[in-house]
């Protein structure tokens, strides 16, 4: 197999490199080459400047036939676009990773989408915001790029586009020593208990990705990806070890609406197992970032 990976060298996208290569895939990846990590085994890389959010143009020496394309990180419309275009008759399929930040019960949680909490879990047929840009007005905290970062936009763009096959992969909140080390995203919320966001550890979400690359079940569809159940962060919280310090207050956000999703269809159409037990998973690296505190 021939893989390109569009943005393979940081966290999510360096795990899917290896994993890709470990099954005897020949891989190559494009970036900026601004970025290296210990994990990646010995591949073509391709580098370019523009290799920047948006990715809106690539270089002729990738403009040739690859048996899959793996887009690590279309934000929107205009560079999904681009890699459709550029690789529609050029490929068998594209792997799109997208978000749960699509779905309307994501704008219910930032109170950007009127209406009554959406039922859970969420899966793949659950309805999508009708409110675009959810990250517009936070260009300062996140960067520049958010201005018109929208995953619906990006998924859109692929599923049109003629003579192009495709998969999305709808991603939870990722984990990982190289991202979100910290669990902020679980300590960060031990002020509302009761609330549920479906997490994923690296190893596990770039599995799913690399499990749909694999099989041709996965061809014009989307999957959710992340952890089987969805403890509340109070469960969570009761099997890491405790922090000292202050817990901080969580986003002024509805909590109300939970972000569980359904991985049901990944699981049984795929036939994913995870790699690594979550639960193991996370209370080892809260275990880890505890220690480097002490240190």
């Amino acid at each position: 197999m021939k893989a390109l990976v569009v943005g393979g060298t940081r966290f999510i996208g360096a795990h899917v490199v290896r994993r890709l290569h470990d099954a005897g895939a020949q891989v190559t990846a494009f970036h900026r080459g601004a970025s290296s990590n210990p994990i990646l085994p010995e591949i073509e890389h391709v580098l370019d400047p523009g290799a920047e959010y948006p990715i809106t143009a690539f270089p002729a020496e990738l403009l040739r036939d690859w048996d899959i394309v793996v887009h690590m990180v279309a934000m929107g419309e205009a560079d999904a676009e681009a890699a459709a275009r550029s690789f529609a008759g050029r490929t068998k399929r594209l792997v799109l990773v997208s978000s749960c930040d699509v779905y309307r019960a994501y704008g219910r949680l930032m109170k950007t989408e009127p209406g009554p909490q959406e039922a859970v879990p969420l899966h793949e047929e659950t309805p999508l915001r009708s409110v675009l840009y959810p990250y517009r007005g936070m260009e300062a905290q996140l960067g520049a790029y958010v201005h018109d970062y929208d995953k619906i936009l990006a998924e859109r763009a692929v599923q049109s586009t003629p003579g192009l096959d495709w998969t999305i992969m709808r991603l939870p909140k990722v984990y990982g020593a190289e991202d979100n080390g910290d669990l902020s995203t679980v300590y960060g919320f031990a002020g509302v208990s009761e609330w549920r966001w479906t997490h994923g550890h690296v190893e596990n979400v770039a599995a799913a990705i690399v499990a749909a690359v694999s099989r041709p079940e996965a061809r014009n569809a989307v999957f959710n990806v992340g952890e089987a159940v969805t403890p509340t962060m109070g469960e969570r919280l009761a099997s890491l070890p405790a922090r000292g310090d202050e817990p901080p207050v969580p986003p002024p956000f509805d909590y109300r609406q939970h972000l569980v999703l359904d991985t049901g269809k990944l699981r049984a159409e795929l036939g994913y197992t995870d790699v690594v037990d979550e639960r193991a998973a996370m209370a080892e690296l809260a275990v880890a970032s505890a220690l480097r505190k002490c240190l």
